[in-house]
């Protein structure tokens, strides 16, 4: 089997478990070739996904399409960042805020990362947090508040988290109105997530096979 079957394979399966057609696909791409983001634009795919700003800027200026930029922030890679990434999911900080819109040259989309259980290791703040980062975004001249991003604890039962996770967004909905996204859920758990409310599901290994790593 060529690899463009196989992607095409691949992705008609998960195209065919996602119940709602309104939710927005995105490809996670990380480490990944860029010829594989190539069959997968041809393939009608609009949205791509990468956890690391070298590989974005890399594949980004090869294929046009809506980019996400999913990964850990750091300060210092802000500026690079912002000059590929047409959607950031993972805000959760104050200064990122301030900092990326200082760096914007145009309108960026964000979602504020959530956290379940406060972890710190994994990013994200908890239900009560959630407001000032949103008040921050609001008083940007160049970031879009689009929504609320969460990856649930491993050890939580999935349904649960995704459940729990839709009622935070429901409750932010009802003070910031705009904010009507909900990215959550990968390969492992995007159709309960999907069940749940998700309107965006970042999808890398089901569509792409094992991850290799580097």
């Amino acid at each position: 089997m060529s690899r463009r079957d196989e992607l095409a394979t691949n992705l008609a399966s998960v195209q065919a478990r996602i119940t709602n057609p309104n939710v927005t696909l995105i490809v996670v791409t990380k480490t990944y070739p860029v010829s594989d983001v190539q069959i997968l634009s041809e393939l009608g795919i609009t949205h791509f996904g990468e956890n690391r700003n070298e590989e974005g800027l890399e594949k980004s200026s090869v294929i046009d399409a809506t980019w996400h930029y999913q990964g850990e922030i750091q300060s210092r890679k802000l500026r690079d960042i912002a000059q590929w990434a047409n959607v950031i999911h993972s805000l959760d900080t104050a200064s990122h805020i301030a900092k990326l819109d200082s760096v914007a040259a145009s309108e960026i989309d964000i979602f504020l990362q959530l956290s379940l259980d406060g972890d710190p290791s994994r990013g994200g703040v908890i239900e009560s947090d959630l407001p000032a980062l949103a008040d921050a975004a609001l008083a940007s001249s160049h970031l879009n508040l689009v929504g609320l991003m969460c990856v649930p604890p491993v050890a939580q039962d999935p349904r649960a988290a995704f459940t729990e996770i839709a009622a935070i967004h429901r409750r932010f909905i009802a003070r910031y109105p705009a904010a009507i996204s909900l990215s959550a859920g990968m390969s492992g758990d995007f159709e309960i997530a999907v069940d749940c409310g998700a309107t965006h599901i970042r999808v890398g290994s089901s569509i792409l096979g094992s991850r290799t790593t580097r």
